[in-house]
């Protein structure tokens, strides 16, 4: 069944139009199935997640991040990838970027020092894919930071992170 479906997809690239199909579906239906993450670790300053079981990376994947990505997210619109401990809290399989899991950014104390300062912020956190109908660009895009403070991944890598995550999986982010 495998070789079929590799032929019908090879088929679908050499008559056009399926390189984005290439890109965002090939490798992850063909890809062993993955087991369930315990915990994601993103590393800034690497530009990496982390897909973690007893504590140990098992999967890694190269990230974009927020135009702005040094430091902590401290309110709507600086363009920062929040740092700390969250979770994955729900999904979005309709999103206007390849699939998207929320990260439960702002905290109780992410609100604290937003307001201690008078600005909302932000929200609406996720890692997801790239947007809709541009996968086959993810190769170009993901060479630098371009997110308002996401974790962008290749949508290859965003199906499998998709299939790996249950929603309330602990996240930390580090600079």
């Amino acid at each position: 069944m495998r070789k079929g479906m590799l032929v019908a997809v090879a088929a679908l690239a050499v008559l056009g139009g399926g390189a984005y199909v290439a890109d965002a579906h090939l490798p992850a239906l063909l890809a062993e199935d993955l087991p369930r993450a315990e915990a994601v670790l993103v590393v800034k300053s690497e530009r990496r997640l982390h897909l973690l079981r007893d504590g140990v990376p098992y999967r890694s994947y190269a990230v974009a991040l927020g135009g702005n990505p040094a430091g902590h997210k401290q309110q709507e619109g600086d363009q920062r990838t929040p740092e700390g401990d969250y979770v994955l809290d729900w999904r979005n399989p309709r999103s206007g970027y390849y699939l998207s899991l929320h990260v439960s950014y702002p905290n109780d104390t992410d609100r604290a020092r937003a307001a201690a300062q008078g600005v909302s912020p932000g929200g609406m956190i996720m890692i997801h894919g790239q947007r809709n109908g541009l996968g086959w660009l993810g190769a170009l895009t993901q060479r630098r930071d371009w997110t308002d403070g996401c974790v962008a991944v290749s949508n290859v890598a965003m199906e499998e992170i998709w299939r790996a995550v249950a929603n309330g999986t602990p996240i930390r982010i580090e600079p």
